[in-house]
């Protein structure tokens, strides 16, 4: 069911912001993110149990800086191919590095989000301002 703000509006008007999952609605700690010395087989795991394709990496020790992101696609490509130990191998040895990220802003289009998101081929955004607010 769409939420009111969402039925007066059409993609057009419709920012990130209005379709963000963040922090307030969720414990971002316990479902959305992970750290850098934790093992690949864990962030699997957790994203396994929550049905989710990507976790956001934190900074050691700062709930709201951004490291960098592991995904499932990491997983396979800097894994499985590669044949190693999702048990020794930390999430900071394959995640996509947070100079290499590709994020967005809550007061963005979500049609340019979209957009940015077809042209890169990706599939998981972290939304900054100015730290991380959620993801889309």
């Amino acid at each position: 069911m769409e939420s009111p703000k969402m039925q007066h509006k059409g993609l057009e008007n419709t920012t990130v912001s209005d379709v963000l999952v963040t922090k307030e609605e969720h414990n971002i700690s316990s479902w959305l993110s992970c750290r850098i010395e934790d093992t690949v087989y864990n962030a699997a795991k957790q994203m396994a149990q929550n049905n989710i394709g990507s976790l956001v990496v934190l900074k050691p020790g700062d709930q709201h800086q951004i490291a960098g992101i592991i995904t499932e696609r990491d997983y396979v490509r800097k894994m499985v191919v590669q044949d190693r130990s999702s048990k020794h191998t930390r999430v900071g040895d394959i995640m996509t590095d947070q100079s290499q990220l590709i994020t967005v802003t809550s007061n963005m289009n979500i049609l340019q989000a979209m957009q940015i998101m077809s042209e890169n081929h990706i599939r998981h955004v972290p939304v900054i301002d100015g730290k991380l607010v959620g993801m889309i």
